[in-house]
């Protein structure tokens, strides 16, 4: 459907109606034309909105169209209603502000996009005669009062039960005191676009598994999982009762823990209508394990209340287990850390006052995101914005996208804003990912321009060297050596970590240029990369190999982005990144930057048993850390909470935080053994790699040639291995003594004598 194909306008009510306004619209059918046979409504908003025909929901999306750069592209979603049309018919929409017109960030700044909510929309009925019958939102609507008082993404939602007007979205209701006209607003509808990706829906609901009084005697409940979504109850008790629930991710002295939150407030408040009310605040959403509830009428119990999850309609393709249950829970950790943080846009962290797109974060994740879940749609939807912002900055891809953060106060602690290494890579590490994964080359063409634009910005912010050593760099963030409160103060040299993720952009962009036929581009880039490795090998790297500021980040960086030029300097830097970790007792000590990478570079110089065994520690910093401490989701920090309870004192502290666990990338390779040889999985590599520690593991992965498996078991020396490769698929099996073996679709069993590996 082109721009000119729509008759709708952009309406805003005449009243704001508390930033929650009702709109309906009531229609006949027009006759002599036969039966209807297919009725479609389109919808977008300012702000976020439900639609209904009839008072049923038009779709079992929520939060739509959700957050998109509306200054360039405003996605419509479209419904098939038909079965809902009936001879007298409403239209009725839910308006809440959103992310377009609702707090964002941590400056406290609302209404960024714009200061009206507006609804555009258009039902299209075609009749068994072919004639089309449009209705469209236009001046013609009708605007009233909902029974939400307050919405807002950060701080909640308030509705009041007594508020409700039973019927106001079916046929016969008379709009009452209160109720106006709307108005048509300039909007240009060159910004709709179709979505890519899938909607925000209810994927679920969680319990509780206990209710109980706190320390100071609030109630609170735990639904056993760090989870993000809102909670759904029935209730009944005195008019103009309120009951308010605050939300949390952990407790601290008993209570809960809402520092972390900032100046979040995750408060819902519900006020009771003297009969049986039900809630469900749909126009917001927390990050939470915990609720503490005031004002309930009577003694609240397990059964009272539900926890709906929230999180984009994605399917999950990859699974993972073995034979230590640590691993595992680690494992289902970074699992709900993504559906946390995959709520219409990869995010940072669904709690505080933040919830942004850090580009960083699913620079590192993406490949991690796409083996768990098909993702394809999602990140492809999220790179047009990525794109779309960057060609608005001059090629600049910008630290958050959609960047609302270019309309907020620049923070003195940050120069002016530029490019960023790792972080503005998701311009070109996401894509590949990408294709990687699923193989679809129109995944690299769609977004070629904006992968060249950042490698050329980035070219020209280079020194004469070939290094890229000025300019502020997030670089390690997050180094567990750091102090709480400097995030980026890490052992690793921001310039040793830019210019290596710079050789790995230039010739991943090489590569991508090449695959679609641009030869020029190709040669270019790998010349680029060329002289950016040349000047990595002759500014950082030692005669004796020794890498300059002589940490794992750096050593990791080097062996995983391949930048070091010759077989002996990589053997050594596999050798001394093995040494640093063992020095270190096996405990974490890389941040954003090199955490993703450096289990891969020790399994990829040798070092399998250094890997499982950082993996598998349980001391703080370590991925188990946070598991022994009850964590359902991965931690922003290693210790965001600290061995004695209490919540770090750094300003950032979030309890899920996905960047952390790009690990599982690592254990779906290495410890479960399934990886392409070819995009998409057209061939397939199965070389399951044992260590110390564990038993057995199986894996699944669903590619778009059907369901690759594995599945090992050691003891007592015997390794056994069982393989499924779908028809038509090739795959190389390699067992840990050394053979190999080429097999085509079925299912497949080896066994090989390896060393005991396990205690």
């Amino acid at each position: 459907m082109t721009s000119a194909s729509w008759l709708a306008a952009m309406i805003t009510p005449e009243n704001d109606f508390d930033g929650a306004p009702l709109l309906r619209k009531e229609f006949t059918l027009e006759d002599g034309h036969g039966a209807v046979m297919k009725a479609t409504l389109r919808a977008t908003a300012f702000g976020v909105y439900e639609a209904s025909i009839n008072g049923v929901p038009a779709g079992p999306d929520v939060l739509s169209p959700g957050w998109s750069s509306y200054e360039w592209r405003l996605r419509h979603r479209s419904y098939d209603v038909t079965a809902l049309i009936r001879p007298t018919t409403v239209i009725g929409v839910e308006l809440g502000n959103g992310w377009y017109r609702g707090r964002l960030a941590w400056h406290g700044m609302s209404n960024l996009y714009g200061s009206e909510l507006g609804f555009f929309g258009q039902l299209d009925i075609e009749f068994a005669d072919g004639h089309v019958q449009s209705v469209a939102s236009d001046a013609s609507w009708q605007a009233g009062p909902s029974a939400t008082t307050f919405n807002d993404l950060y701080d909640g939602q308030t509705i009041d039960a007594r508020r409700l007007q039973q019927g106001w979205a079916e046929p016969g209701f008379v709009p009452g005191t209160g109720w106006t006209g709307v108005r048509e607003v300039a909007f240009d509808t060159g910004r709709l676009v179709e979505p890519v990706g899938p909607p925000v829906v209810r994927a679920g609901a969680v319990r509780p598994v206990q209710v109980f009084t706190s320390p100071t005697g609030k109630t609170l409940v735990d639904f056993g999982q760090n989870l993000v979504g809102w909670l759904r109850f029935t209730v009944q008790g005195e008019a103009g009762h309120a009951i308010t629930i605050r939300h949390a991710e952990v407790l601290e002295d008993g209570e809960l823990g809402v520092r972390p939150l900032r100046t979040a407030k995750a408060a819902d408040t519900f006020v009771l209508s003297g009969g049986p009310d039900s809630f469900e605040p749909t126009k917001t959403f927390h990050g939470f394990r915990y609720a503490e509830v005031t004002g309930w009428p009577g003694d609240l119990t397990v059964g009272d209340l539900e926890a709906v999850v929230v999180h984009s309609d994605l399917e999950r393709t990859g699974t993972f287990e073995c034979s230590n249950e640590l691993v595992n829970q680690l494992h289902r950790n970074i699992v709900w850390g993504l559906r946390g943080n995959f709520l219409d846009l990869p995010t940072d962290c669904p709690q505080r006052d933040e919830r942004l797109g850090w580009t960083g974060d699913i620079a590192v994740f993406a490949p991690t995101a796409a083996y768990l879940y098909d993702v394809k749609g999602f990140l492809q939807d999220w790179l047009l914005d990525l794109a779309a912002e960057q060609k608005a900055q001059d090629g600049l891809v910008p630290i958050t996208v959609p960047d609302v953060l270019k309309y907020c106060p620049q923070p003195a602690e940050f120069p002016a804003p530029e490019s960023s290494a790792l972080w503005s890579e998701a311009s070109v590490w996401v894509p590949w990912a990408l294709w990687e994964a699923y193989g679809d080359l129109s995944v690299l063409e769609n977004q070629y321009e904006s992968m060249a634009a950042h490698t050329r910005r980035v070219e020209g912010l280079l020194s004469p060297a070939g290094l890229w050593d000025s300019g502020f760099q997030f670089g390690d963030w997050l180094d567990p050596d750091a102090a709480p409160d400097q995030p980026w103060a890490a052992k690793a040299d921001t310039a040793v970590v830019a210019t290596a993720c710079m050789y790995r952009t230039a010739m991943l962009t090489a590569q991508a240029a090449g695959l679609l036929g641009k030869h020029d581009d190709e040669a270019s880039f790998e010349a680029l990369a060329a002289r950016v490795r040349n000047a990595f090998a002759g500014h950082y790297v030692a005669d004796d190999g020794t890498i300059s500021s002589d940490c794992t980040t750096v050593y990791a960086l080097a062996i995983a982005f391949d930048v070091l030029l010759t077989p002996e300097l990589r053997e050594f830097a596999g050798n001394r990144l093995a040494e640093l970790v063992r020095d270190n007792g096996y405990r974490v000590s890389t941040g954003f930057a090199g955490t993703p990478f450096i289990t891969h570079a020790l399994t990829d110089t040798g070092h399998v048993d250094e890997a499982y065994r950082l993996l598998l520690e349980e001391g703080c910093p370590s991925w188990l850390y946070p598991v022994t401490m009850g964590a359902t989701t991965v931690w922003e920090r290693w210790d965001s909470m600290l061995p004695d309870g209490t919540i770090n004192p750094g300003e950032m502290t979030s309890f899920n935080h996905y960047a952390l666990g790009a690990v599982a990338d690592w254990m779906h390779k290495a410890i479960g053994g399934i990886r392409p040889l070819e995009p998409g999985y057209a061939r397939v590599l199965i070389q399951p790699q044992p260590g110390e520690g564990i038993s057995w593991a199986k894996t699944s992965l669903k590619t778009p040639h059907g369901e690759v498996r594995a599945a090992w078991t050691l003891e007592g020396g015997e390794f056994r291995l069982e393989a499924t490769v779908p028809d038509g698929v090739a795959a190389d099996v390699v067992l840990p003594d050394g053979a190999r073996h080429g097999v085509t679709g079925g299912t497949h069993r080896f066994e090989a004598q390896v060393g005991v590996l396990v205690r």
